[in-house]
């Protein structure tokens, strides 16, 4: 029988503050078992750029990543947000490893090409991630957590979306355990009715998400967020949960089935 795993992503808007981060990594400690943080930073990394003069552009909710944003993302995700996390969670008695798809080459990317006329510079699209060796930091104790920045093998580090990571992390550890993916944000769950908090769906199938995105209930953001859910379920991985970044224990959200 398989040991099982909690794999947890948390978003930027949670990560940005700081009441939200300190109980989300309270209740992340309070897991039992093998777990994995996957983080994100993106508010911070906007901030941080326009302190630098660096002007942050945005297609269709993803960040175009020229070279001076890649040296920006890099020390935010990296350095600034990964580390700081590293260290709340060793406050709380939780033996973290920071990590990007380069240490260790856990997780492997291409560059993403142009796509509908629109180059969205050093961003990767994942190929390979190394379950294996991300097993042997877990087996060792250590709880991962993952900064959503990749490399190509060439040299190059790449801006990589948080909530893909999460998937395909989920995926490459399904063989070898048994695994839950719960996407933490800054909603109850998926919301039919976005103005109304309360309107959580309970259960998204990939027949009812093929229906809600085409009479529009789920659009925007959401959309490659249930994607890479319907992915993992669908790779192998047991459960996947999307809810309110204070619900991480399961108990509450959108089902992805």
């Amino acid at each position: 029988m398989k040991e099982k795993l909690t794999i947890v992503k948390v978003g930027g808007a949670v990560v940005e503050d700081e009441a939200q981060l300190a109980q989300l990594l309270k209740d992340f400690s309070a897991i039992k078992g093998r777990k994995v943080l996957v983080h994100g930073g993106g508010r911070r990394a906007t901030k941080v750029a326009a302190t630098l003069g660096i002007e942050t552009k945005m297609v269709d909710g993803r960040r175009i990543t020229d070279a001076d944003m890649l040296e920006v993302v890099t020390m935010v995700y990296g350095g600034l947000v990964n580390k700081r996390v590293v260290a709340l969670l060793q406050a709380e008695g939780v033996n973290a490893v920071g990590l990007t798809g380069a240490d260790g080459d856990i997780i492997r990317s291409a560059k993403r090409p142009l796509k509908n006329g629109i180059d969205y510079g050093f961003v990767g699209d994942v190929k390979a991630v190394d379950g294996e060796k991300i097993a042997h930091f877990i087996e060792e104790g250590l709880v991962p957590v993952i900064a959503p920045l990749t490399h190509d093998g060439q040299g190059n580090m790449l801006n990589t979306n948080a909530d893909t990571m999460a998937s395909e992390t989920a995926k490459a550890l399904s063989g070898l355990y048994d695994v839950t993916l719960i996407f933490s944000f800054e909603k109850k769950g998926v919301l039919s009715n976005p103005d109304d908090d309360e309107s959580v769906i309970p259960v998204i199938t990939r027949s009812d998400f093929e229906r809600y995105r085409q009479d529009g209930t789920i659009s925007g953001g959401m959309l490659p967020k249930i994607e890479n859910a319907l992915g993992a379920v669908e790779a192998g991985v047991k459960q996947v949960i999307i809810t309110l970044a204070t619900a991480i224990d399961g108990q509450q959200g959108t089902v992805i089935k």
